[in-house]
């Protein structure tokens, strides 16, 4: 390709043109046969000098080959200046001869030349197409006449461009000069078109023109044509600048364009403008009633003035109708194998919701193998059903076990864009349907902005905290989001703002959520539930190994072979530095190691860091953590129970005491209203049962008694500490400390019947992580031990009570209790353990 100093159809800096004296013994001989250099865009005149730059390699190696030769090249226009190597049939047959003077190769490969032209040449026939183009050549000098005609034609072109030059800011002065000075016509003729603004087909015909004369009254035609141009504009601006103040300045440039292209026969800018969004509207690929909504405004757009208020609010509407993906989308990749190796190199174990985007996958992948079955089938189909092509899937589960980059590892092996949108603190509608046009300055909603910013109409769309929601006068959230989330309704959804249906059918939604209760009911049962547990100490070790400590190393720029985490070490990491459901507070150890490693590198060691579990200590102080479960019951009347928060499971204590009096019954430690009960539940239970613990009847008319549950500052609710605080009043009435390696859960009744409870999995790795290896369950819950890692299974011991006798014999020291016998737990079959998913 050929690019060039100078472009004809912009204005040129003449200061890169200079005359040359046409010597009087005549120019250096030009051969029959040049090498042909094709020009995009701009003429060489006989006579000139003219800086060019090539970069096409047909153009380099012509130029090489000339220049080791006699230096001389015919230069011949394009018609068609956008063809970067244009074909023989495309270039015009007269040109000039020119010599390359200078040239000068740039760094990055183009060449820079300086060539004066000699003499115009005709092509007689092209000899040579490749590597370049040569040709047979004939000169065809210029027909000069000496008549007074022709010195009136010269004086009257040279007064023409002294106006054209005082008129025109970017022509110096010195060019003026010069052409006041020269004498010569067919040089001033030259010299004068080389420095005009003209069109290609102009500068052409010039040189094409035999007759010096002929050329004169054609370039005083341009020459007029062009002055009346100029001066129509400095009329137009002399008129509007006295009418104008410094504010309309803006206001005046538009008007004076549109005046100079009315005067030259094109179209304003409104007009363009208009014509533009509507060529954009034809190819956007718009359903039908969105277009025809798009072209009725834009028919309001035409017929309003630029000035009008209402006019950029329509144009807003437009932009962003336009610029939504209606048919844009990314291929499925629906490659099994594929998808779920991209999964386990992201994300640790988590089998269940890897399962369910494989089987997304291969229905997709079916249902694209099978269309042309299915469409004999088409009269059967269900027509009040539409087939589903996207799903809504909700990740619930503690903080830092993994949900939200989950997200982002099923579009990476999904092959499709991931957007995400944090619903927490939400509490305007409008922030997900949009504000009503009427509105001074409204937009849509962010559902629709995030679908255009990813240039997608199905890609990965995560909603992150769904369960945050919150709600005031400006609107429910949580309502808007059943038609973004309702499988059968997203198909048409209509944000506030664009009031057209807008498909969201393919999209992929993904909701994450700590806890389901804040999710009203509605809600949640348009989505999928997907459970992720707390992590085991097991799963958090291997998570360490395979990711936190590799990507540690990387971020703080150290390389593997200076620091090295033993097994043992990152096991008291897990067990004296953490104590939560996921992993992030593992990383943040971590990272502080190997903060302090980077700092010994960065002062010179060059020893590797093998941190043992020995030297933790040294890296983060003092362990945060420790059991007391052996000393917080090692004295009767407390016992150990299990809860659910939202951010995984953990252990409490239940406190009981007496004293003399005859207050009664005291239950501290803000509880709610239903535990509240279930703690008077056990005392009743308890007092039915005074006979067994050996208590005389008249024990509670002198004593009162408090409950308390730690820590006070936390609310706590729900049934399930009933068990619990029946054993902390046994123990204390009967003075039998409760075993130390023992938690319990369950909901009581006052015929000591023990019911079944929620949140099974979550309590037992929280008694896992404090040490415990012995719990009690109610035996209905048994069937949930088969959500539990093999590991765990292996490693505890589980007690199934379905009465509050057998929790008493079990769990108080030194006692067998009136109850039968405790019935052992039997375990499941073997499943494959459950994994959690751990951020990459």
């Amino acid at each position: 390709m050929l690019l060039f100093g100078r472009d004809r159809s912009k204005d040129k800096e003449s200061s890169a043109l200079v005359p040359v004296e046409q010597p009087e013994s005549g120019g250096p001989d030009i051969p029959a046969e040049l090498a042909v250099l094709p020009l995009r865009g701009v003429v060489v005149y006989p006579m000139m000098w003219l800086p060019l730059t090539i970069g096409q390699p047909r153009s380099v190696r012509l130029v090489d080959d000339a220049v080791v030769e006699n230096r001389m090249v015919g230069l011949f226009t394009s018609k068609n200046p956008q063809a970067e190597e244009p074909p023989p049939d495309e270039l015009y047959h007269i040109g000039t001869a020119a010599i390359v003077h200078r040239m000068l190769k740039a760094p990055d490969g183009t060449i820079r030349l300086i060539v004066q032209g000699i003499e115009r040449i005709r092509i007689d026939s092209f000899t040579q197409t490749e590597p370049y183009l040569r040709a047979r050549v004939m000169p065809v000098p210029d027909v000069l006449e000496e008549s007074l005609e022709m010195e009136a034609l010269s004086r009257n072109a040279q007064e023409q461009f002294r106006r054209l030059v005082t008129l025109v800011p970017h022509l110096p002065d010195e060019l003026q000069t010069a052409v006041m000075n020269v004498e010569d016509a067919r040089q001033l003729v030259y010299l004068i078109a080389s420095s005009l603004r003209m069109d290609l087909a102009d500068a052409q015909s010039i040189l094409e023109i035999d007759s010096v004369r002929d050329k004169l009254v054609r370039l005083n035609a341009l020459l007029a044509k062009e002055l009346e141009v100029l001066e129509l504009g400095q009329k137009i601006q002399s008129q509007a600048q006295g009418e104008m103040e410094k504010v309309q300045r803006e206001y005046f440039l538009r008007e004076q364009l549109k005046a100079i292209k009315k005067e030259l026969g094109e179209e304003d800018e409104q007009t363009a403008e208009i014509n533009e969004l509507e060529e954009r509207i034809s190819k956007a690929g718009m359903p039908e009633e969105a277009e025809k909504e798009a072209r009725r405004e834009l028919d309001r757009m035409r017929k309003m003035p630029t000035q009008a208020a209402e006019y950029s609010v329509i144009k807003t509407y437009l932009d962003w109708l336009i610029s939504l993906p209606w048919q844009k989308f990314t291929e499925d990749n629906l490659d099994i194998a594929h998808a779920r190796r991209v999964l386990d190199e992201d994300h640790y174990d988590l089998k269940e919701i890897k399962d369910r985007i494989l089987e997304f996958l291969a229905v997709r992948k079916l249902r694209t193998e099978r269309k042309g079955e299915h469409a004999a089938q088409e009269e059967a189909r269900d027509y009040i059903r539409r087939e589903r092509e996207g799903i809504i899937l909700c990740f619930v589960g503690p903080p830092g076990v993994g949900k939200t980059s989950l997200g982002l590892s099923v579009a990476r092996a999904m092959g499709r864009k991931f957007i995400r949108m944090s619903l927490g603190g939400v509490r305007d509608e409008a922030e997900i349907r949009g504000f009503r046009r009427t509105y001074i300055g409204s937009m849509p909603g962010r559902i629709v902005q995030m679908i255009r910013r990813a240039e997608s109409k199905n890609p990965v769309f995560m909603l992150d905290e769904v369960d945050k929601l919150g709600m005031d006068f400006r609107g429910d959230p949580a309502s808007a989001l059943l038609e973004v989330l309702d499988p059968e309704q997203n198909r048409e959804f209509r944000d506030h703002y664009l009031d057209v249906p807008f498909d969201l059918s393919q999209v992929l939604f993904i909701t994450t959520a700590n806890t389901l209760e804040p999710i009203p009911g509605p809600l949640r049962d348009r989505m999928e539930i997907l459970q992720l547990s707390s992590y085991t100490d097991e799963d958090k070790v291997r998570i360490a190994q395979g990711y936190l400590v590799p990507r540690q190393v990387r971020e703080n720029s150290l390389k593997p072979e200076e620091i090295e985490f033993e097994e043992a070490a990152i096991r008291r990491i897990v067990r004296d530095y953490t104590r939560e459901a996921g992993v992030r507070g593992l990383e943040r150890q971590i990272g502080a190691i190997c903060r302090k490693v980077a700092t010994k590198v960065a002062e010179g060691a060059v020893e590797k860091t093998i941190i043992t579990a020995d030297s933790v200590p040294s890296y983060l102080g003092k362990a945060k953590f420790y059991s007391e479960v052996a000393e917080r019951v090692s004295r009767p009347g407390v016992a150990t129970g299990l809860a659910v928060t939202a951010v995984g499971g953990d252990i409490l204590f239940i406190e009981a005491t007496r004293m003399a009096g005859s207050k009664g019954f005291t239950v501290t430690g803000q509880l709610g209203e239903v535990m509240r009960e279930s703690a008077q539940a056990a005392l009743s239970f308890v007092r039915s049962k005074a006979k067994d613990l050996g208590l005389d009847e008249t024990f509670f008319e002198k004593n009162d008694i408090h409950l308390h549950i730690p820590a006070g500052a936390i609310p706590k609710d729900g049934p399930s500490a009933g068990v619990t605080m029946a054993t902390a009043l046994a123990s204390l009435l009967s003075n039998r400390p409760v075993r130390a390696d023992l938690a319990m859960t369950g909901e009581i009744t006052l015929r000591g019947q023990v019911l079944p409870v929620g949140g099974i999995k979550e309590k037992v790795l929280a008694a896992h992580r404090a040490g415990l290896r012995t719990v009690i369950l109610p035996k209905r819950n048994e069937v949930d031990l088969e959500d539990l890692p093999e590991n765990v299974r292996n490693e505890m011991k589980f007690i199934f009570a379905d009465q509050v006798d057998q929790v008493l014999a079990t769990a108080l020291s030194n006692g067998s209790g009136n109850g039968s016998e405790p019935e052992p737990a039997t375990p499941p079959a073997q499943t494959e353990p459950q994994g959690e998913a751990v951020p990459v």
